[in-house]
């Protein structure tokens, strides 16, 4: 059985940091794409980070996150971590790790949320101003 599960959210203040972690099993983590969305209430789905997989390991960052997010994987591990430094009360949001199976044929993207096809459940973040 596929499973995801996002963890490691919380509250903090602005100008905190928090590190969430993916923890996936039932497939081979290697060969997927892992990727990051955050949704908050009347907003669609936004996707904020990704790293390929396939011994790609490419990084992509949405706009509002970039210079301040890192993501990586572990393949050891099969977990994949985001780590949010120089948070802002408009990164509130419950964020999600998804896998996309094709990562030998590309790259992972966060733009297309429909490309991945499994899904964890989320995590609460909550910034404080």
């Amino acid at each position: 059985e596929v499973q995801l599960q996002a963890s490691g959210g919380g509250f903090v203040q602005a100008g905190g940091s928090l590190r969430l972690s993916c923890a996936t099993s039932g497939f081979t983590f290697h060969d997927y794409n892992i990727g990051f969305f955050r949704q908050t209430p009347g907003k669609g789905r936004e996707g904020i980070s990704c790293i390929s997989g396939s011994d790609r390991s490419t990084t992509k960052y949405s706009d509002p996150v970039k210079d301040r997010f890192t993501i990586s994987r572990d393949n050891a591990k099969k977990m994949v971590y985001l780590q949010m430094n120089n948070l802002k009360p408009e990164d509130t949001a419950v964020y999600y790790c998804a896998a996309d199976r094709w990562a030998a044929l590309r790259s992972c993207t966060i733009a297309y949320d429909n490309l991945y096809d499994f899904w964890g459940q989320g995590t609460q973040v909550t910034v404080s101003s």
